[in-house]
């Protein structure tokens, strides 16, 4: 069992004169069919617009009146393959087209900045669900590559930062070394953990108060599911559904990119290395989803895509747009940090469409780390053993809200986690105040926001996740959820006044 999807992490900021520039993978048609590149440019100099209005670059996609579709190339938005690796570096030829929200030139325009997160100054980070990324992975088919890897578009004399983001810089270098200790011992031993780059106290400090504010619902909502349905490894296997086969998964991926406009935009990867059911990266300046195999359930796997493209892609796309996208813009216009917002959107999202859309995920991360702030590691694992059984999703539990410690023996949490329920109660606490298509539209910002930038928005090159446009059914999504979670209106809105 994985973890799901879904965090943003700002912590860290790239060159923005690398973050300005996002390329878009494409591969070569057949011999038969292709011509020069040379020739390419030359097919029409008129920009394109697709069916929903969003300018789509010169030579791609369906032409305008007489001209039919050329052969030329076409998006690739799946996994970049060592085979296709060597023909670069052999010399071959490939395309490299400016997404669809810019225009026909070099430069985009206007400045491309976070697809994922804003924060100070933020790229599109990871996605924060990934507790982990194998750091030693070689590349190779269906695992992580190195961004240096990959094909980019970068100025002359421009340097990538070396240190990673903060959520690999968690990973303990030893993790495999210590989780076996840790079951050798029947669960009594301590980990000790090592890491590559000890992030500052600073960090750290940050995040390492839990809260109990939420803590009731947190555990109404799991004592919800555990009556229905007996154990959590029930509830998987019921509502997940089985999980799916590599063809299966890429024709999933594909259908929804079509859904949401974004085929080409954004490359999918599979990979047996995970220890998250996903992980959103910008990879040379590439959107990056990778998607953890196991976790890739029959039921479930929808809603991981309208968590990570539809809300965080799509916001950040939406952000780019606005007169805030800087992280000094941001700070003039005085708003309010993008979560729990942020995250508590695309994690209702998760479920949105579900028949029994339970909270189960943000209610255990949430408990989880509360508890991990006064107890052990081993404490803790032992105590969380009420809600789930399964030893190995007992340790990916602990080792979340344990990050960052190297002596887990000693009380102490990173309380990331808790922004996942932290956002959503917040958002259903409000749901009949907020205008979710102008919330999507204003890109990385609170809800509490959208009132005051509402007249300061540029709102005609805007993208809408398909399952948002009829606001109206959405609303009735949400009640759904309050209602099968047996949440409490009048009691969330003496919590949050």
């Amino acid at each position: 069992m994985v973890l799901d999807s879904g965090e943003v992490f700002m912590d860290q900021v790239e060159d923005e004169s690398v973050r300005d520039r996002l390329e878009l993978d494409v591969r070569p048609d057949p011999p038969q069919t292709a011509k020069p590149l040379a020739k390419r440019s030359n097919v029409t100099k008129k920009e394109k617009v697709s069916h929903n209005g969003v300018p789509r670059p010169t030579g791609v996609g369906p032409t305008v009146g007489k001209r039919t579709r050329t052969p030329l190339c076409r998006p690739l938005s799946m996994e970049v393959t060592p085979q296709r690796l060597r023909g670069s570096q052999e010399g071959t030829d490939r395309s490299v087209l400016q997404p669809p929200w810019h225009s026909g030139s070099a430069t985009p325009s206007p400045p491309t900045r976070s697809l994922t997160s804003l924060g100070a100054g933020g790229w599109m980070r990871r996605s924060e669900s990934t507790c982990s990324v194998n750091l030693g992975l070689r590349a190779g088919r269906g695992q992580m590559r190195p961004a240096t890897s990959l094909p980019h578009i970068a100025k002359a004399g421009v340097h990538m930062p070396a240190r990673p983001c903060l959520l690999v810089a968690l990973r303990p270098l030893n993790l495999e070394q210590e989780k076996q200790t840790f079951f050798q011992s029947d669960y009594k031993y301590e980990p000790q953990f090592e890491y590559a780059q000890p992030e500052p106290r600073s960090v750290l400090d940050k995040y390492r108060e839990g809260s109990g504010l939420f803590l009731e619902q947190a555990v109404g909502i799991m004592e919800c599911v555990l009556r229905k349905f007996g154990s959590y490894e029930n509830f998987e296997e019921v509502t997940g559904g089985s999980v799916l086969p590599k063809s299966q998964v890429w024709a999933a991926v594909r259908k929804y990119l079509q859904k949401e406009g974004c085929v080409g935009e954004v490359v999918v990867r599979l990979s047996d290395e995970l220890l998250s059911q996903a992980v959103m990266v910008v990879e040379s300046c590439r959107p990056t989803l990778t998607i953890n195999m196991a976790g890739a359930r029959q039921h479930w796997l929808e809603g991981m895509l309208r968590h990570e493209i539809g809300t965080h892609y799509l916001r950040g796309v939406n952000n780019n747009l606005q007169p805030w996208s800087s992280a000094e813009s941001r700070k003039q216009f005085c708003l309010k940090p993008a979560n729990p917002t942020e995250e508590g959107l695309a994690s209702l999202h998760s479920v949105l469409l579900r028949k029994q859309p339970y909270l189960w995920r943000a209610a255990l991360l949430y408990y989880t780390v509360y508890h991990a702030s006064n107890m052990s590691f081993s404490q803790l694992f032992n105590h969380i053993a009420c809600f789930v059984q399964d030893p190995d999703v007992r340790w990916e539990y602990c080792l979340r809200a344990k990050r960052g410690q190297t002596d887990t023996s000693q009380p102490g949490c990173f309380s990331k986690d808790q922004v996942y329920l932290d956002g959503i109660l917040r958002i259903l606490r409000n749901r009949r105040n907020i205008d979710f298509k102008m919330l999507t539209s204003l890109g990385k910002v609170s809800f509490e926001d959208v009132e005051r930038l509402r007249s300061f928005a540029a709102l005609n090159r805007t993208r809408i996740p398909h399952f948002m446009r009829d606001q109206e059914r959405y609303l009735q999504h949400l009640d759904h959820i309050v209602s099968v979670n047996e949440l409490d209106d009048p009691t969330l809105e003496q919590l949050l006044p």
